[in-house]
């Protein structure tokens, strides 16, 4: 039997727990595919994103088909591309690379993948006046997924100001000033909103905790989370304690991963398949 093969990475930082290895090489078996996913951690061995062009170079001698970015990555690998798609051009943050005839081009799922698994868990959502906290890789990405989503209105808060205020202006060039600021605190963001998305690590199984005074949230707003491990972090369950609409972080996992698939494999994988199998996943490594 002659089956097509992929080689494919993920570089970031602390990625160990990652299920992109096993949601990316089963979805492929399904396509009759040979695919390994390799993770590419660089807190092993000492490595920084100063190795990013090492790395990089290694992919195309070795014969990467592709590679997925993840934090601490997804800005600084731009400079080291050929290319970049309008998406991670617009959010100037990249989730996945494509390797074709030695040359490197960066795209962005993370917008696509949130909005995907937003609509899925929270259709009736009210976008009028949204927080966003983290304006990272991820929270770019999802800053302009919202947006285009018809949020009225979209307060960008992180503890570093100036990335805010970055973010905030990349954000109003694209899609007016008047729907997008810096938020100058998360209290004061909070007061009136209709919904909060919450874009840091804070929450993933390495770096436990809340990402905010659990006493902000409402519960008339909703929390949308971008965290996938675990499924329930401690922001969620605070706000379902108190009766808010939530959306997890899975949604995102599954949907950046869907369009990562396509780039790479030109493909058209089982969406419902995929987000089965990642919380089947989940679940298995909660219960360990």
């Amino acid at each position: 039997m002659n089956q097509q093969k992929y080689l494919i990475g993920l570089i970031g930082a602390g990625i160990q727990q990652s299920l992109s290895p096993r949601m990316h090489e089963i979805e492929a078996a399904q396509h009759n595919l040979r695919l390994h996913y390799q993770l590419i951690d660089i807190d092993r061995n000492g490595g920084s994103v100063d190795d990013l062009p090492l790395l990089l170079t290694a992919a195309k001698l070795i014969g990467f088909a592709g590679l997925n970015i993840t934090y601490p990555c997804k800005q600084a690998v731009i400079p080291l591309l050929d290319e970049l798609s309008d998406e991670a051009r617009a959010v100037n943050a990249v989730n996945t690379v494509v390797i074709r005839d030695g040359r490197l081009t960066g795209h962005n799922t993370d917008g696509t993948g949130w909005a995907w698994g937003f609509r899925r868990q929270l259709p009736e959502a009210n976008l009028d006046r949204v927080v966003l906290l983290g304006a990272g890789g991820a929270g770019a990405a999802v800053a302009d997924a919202v947006l285009r989503l018809g949020a009225k209105h979209l307060a960008i808060v992180d503890q570093d100001g100036k990335r805010a205020e970055a973010l905030a202006r990349r954000m109003a060039e694209l899609h007016g000033a008047s729907c997008v600021e810096a938020g100058a605190g998360a209290e004061r963001a909070l007061t009136h909103a209709s919904g909060l998305i919450h874009a840091t690590p804070v929450g993933m199984d390495k770096l436990p905790g809340l990402p905010l005074d659990a006493a902000l949230l409402r519960p008339e707003m909703w929390v949308s989370e971008v965290v996938y491990f675990p499924l329930e972090t401690a922001l969620l369950k605070a706000a379902r304690a108190i009766g808010c609409a939530t959306a997890d972080g899975g949604g995102m996992a599954v949907g950046q991963a869907v369009g990562a698939f396509r780039l790479f494999t030109g493909l058209e994988p089982d969406v419902a398949r995929m987000d089965a199998h990642l919380r089947s996943m989940v679940r298995s490594r909660g219960n360990a």
